[in-house]
């Protein structure tokens, strides 16, 4: 029912192969009712990559975002098993078509939040970690870090956002090659009509669903999906782009149900406890 991803497979070496708002004229392919991105729109996007045993490659799993030149936000259950090492992930930069002049960078140490917990995964919360690279990537006009808001600001309800990643455009139907970023723009949905609407679908409809430190965005139609996790929700504010929101989990995508972002202002001070401030220009 779920669509948020768990890892399982064990930690093995290997090795591999300016910012313009989105636009109308949209198609009805993609992330769940997005279409294509073009270079240059969100330079921040990151694939996080496993090593897979059956094909003997580096897989995207998930998403992320750059948020300074050596660190990377994603969600914690993209990371799957504590016992999991760095050496079983590497992240692509810089990227629209996943796979394409691959040129993955590897990773020197996961922050998992210390408040997630492993066994209720994403729906107990606190769903972010952080990947420090194991060096600076070399920033560019495809590569650049996305801004963090500061802690006090309140998205509103019915604000529209985006959200980008490669995962399925349908549930259980992969994005098809060759492998374009998607986007698509969805509604901020405030957290009490969010959760009196998973509780509507939950067995036991008395305990609450969405949590302070979630966010809720997605319509009919329009929504992210497995593959997409870890992944930024972005909005407009101030006249920048800054990440609201990363990638946590939902139900049935794009059927109605808002998608389940970890809201990235309740973890502002923990970020900034491992990661420098990037200067702006």
């Amino acid at each position: 029912m779920l669509w948020l991803l768990l890892l399982t497979l064990p930690c093995l070496g290997g090795s591999a192969s300016g910012n313009p708002e989105p636009g109308a004229g949209r198609e009805q392919v993609g992330i769940v009712g997005g279409c294509d991105v073009s270079a240059r729109r969100y330079p921040w996007q990151v694939s996080l990559r496993f090593y897979s045993m059956k094909e003997g490659t580096w897989e995207h799993i998930c998403g992320g975002s750059l948020i300074h030149p050596e660190w990377v936000l994603t969600a914690a259950h993209c990371l799957g098993p504590e016992e999991l090492e760095v050496c079983a992930f590497r992240v692509q930069v810089g990227q629209l078509r996943l796979y394409e002049d691959d040129q993955q960078t590897k990773v020197a140490e996961i922050l998992r939040h210390p408040e997630y917990n492993e066994s209720l995964s994403a729906l107990g919360g606190a769903d972010i970690a952080l990947l420090k690279l194991e060096a600076p990537v070399l920033l560019s006009e495809l590569i650049h870090p996305v801004s963090l808001p500061p802690a006090s600001l309140d998205v509103p309800s019915g604000k529209t956002c985006w959200v980008t990643g490669w995962g399925e455009i349908t549930g259980n139907q992969p994005l098809p090659p060759p492998y374009h970023l998607q986007e698509v723009d969805v509604p901020i949905v405030g957290n009490e009509e969010c959760d009196r609407e998973y509780r509507n679908q939950s067995l036991d409809s008395t305990d609450r669903v969405i949590h302070d430190d979630m966010l809720c965005a997605g319509s009919e139609g329009r929504d992210s999906c497995k593959g997409d996790s870890g992944g930024p929700l972005v909005c407009r504010w101030n006249c920048s782009w800054v990440q609201v929101g990363v990638v946590s989990w939902g139900y049935f995508c794009g059927q109605g149900y808002p998608g389940v972002y970890t809201r990235v202002m309740s973890y502002l001070s923990w970020i900034r406890q491992h990661v420098p401030r990037f200067p702006r220009p």
